[in-house]
């Protein structure tokens, strides 16, 4: 459990960013006011014990590390999604995977390398899952990603641009990646170690100097493929037990104008532009985390006091199939084509 009030700005700080240097943790426990070693021993707890934080690691930028990712709905019978999202989360590029209340009941994420055609991917989950109907929903216009819970309650309602990583971050041309960048991808996308000097033992395991890992990393981040080094928490035991996926029915000629606004929202940690079909008109995406449904139901509510009203649907996770960390150049891809017996490049 979040024992007391430094667990909370632990935890806020963590998500914000790992300092580039070779005793970051120090550098927090000055920042907190106490000993590099009460925060390790209390990262520890809270990781290990507490189960509050799911990672820390690297967070890096699928799209600008070429790979193609889209959010994908699909509609199936009550007693089919099941069996539908089992298969659905063999995909090793499936990261998230949830059901949700509405008639498209099941949602999830999927990412597939460069050269992959991430259509037939889908194609062939959708045959394979028995889906009654599917809908590719690739980000048209990124105006926000990144979750930063506030378990302070002392952070801004509202965050600044430094803050948000948006459309004007993504790279518009291929990257342009060596081996060896791509060697330290593999490493820093794995749980940092809590040592004293965890960036070091990083370096050691891939064989290059501390210096040299720091200058790759704020390489990657000049280049926009890594967006920040941070924890990752589990939403429901760091007191975030419900998050609401809001779609929004928004006219075209108004999303230059309220896409940026709801991204302002520190409680709004995603926010899209996706396409829209017949039957479903939703061209804005937001997450929105509270401690409760009806702390939701208020987020929303401010959001539309500054917006206007619009028409939405307010999309519960009902039940969470697969959450992980995508992880990038890796061989898992290659198994899961062999075994569905299926060419998807």
């Amino acid at each position: 459990m979040i024992a007391d009030e430094l667990d909370r700005r632990l935890l806020t700080i963590l998500q914000k960013d790992i300092p580039l240097v070779s005793r970051p943790f120090q550098r927090i426990g000055e920042e907190c006011s106490v000993s590099e070693e009460e925060i390790i021993r209390r990262i520890r707890r809270l990781k290990e014990e507490e189960k509050v934080i799911r990672q820390i690691s690297a967070i890096f930028d699928t799209k600008n590390l070429g790979y193609k990712s889209t959010l994908v709905a699909m509609k199936f019978d009550d007693d089919a999604i099941d069996l539908g999202a089992e298969v659905i989360n063999q995909h090793p590029g499936v990261s998230h995977n949830y059901k949700r209340n509405c008639e498209f009941s099941l949602w999830f994420t999927v990412a597939v390398p460069p050269k992959d055609s991430l259509e037939s991917h889908i194609n062939r989950l959708h045959e394979l899952s028995g889906s009654k109907r599917t809908l590719i929903l690739p980000t048209l216009r990124l105006f926000k990603i990144g979750v930063k819970l506030d378990l302070t309650g002392k952070e801004s309602k509202e965050e600044s641009a430094d803050e948000i990583f948006d459309e004007s971050r993504r790279r518009k041309g291929a990257p342009d990646l060596t081996e060896s960048e791509i060697e330290v991808i593999r490493a820093l996308q794995e749980d940092l170690p809590l040592r004293e000097t965890p960036y070091q033992h990083v370096a050691q395991d891939i064989g290059i100097q501390e210096s040299g890992l720091f200058e790759t990393i704020r390489s990657f981040q000049a280049r926009n493929y890594l967006r920040r080094i941070a924890a990752i928490l589990h939403h429901r035991r760091a007191g975030f037990a419900a998050n609401a996926m809001v779609v929004w029915n928004i006219p075209k000629e108004e999303l230059d104008t309220i896409g940026p606004e709801f991204a302002k929202f520190r409680e709004v940690s995603h926010c899209y532009e996706r396409p829209t079909f017949s039957d479903w008109p939703y061209s804005i995406y937001t997450m929105v985390h509270g401690a409760k449904m009806t702390d939701c139901e208020a987020i929303v509510e401010r959001m539309e006091e500054k917006v206007g009203k619009w028409p939405r649907l307010n999309l519960y996770s009902t039940k969470e199939y697969k959450k992980i960390r995508l992880k990038y150049f890796t061989k898992e891809l290659d198994e899961w084509r062999g075994k569905v017996a299926v060419h998807v490049n």
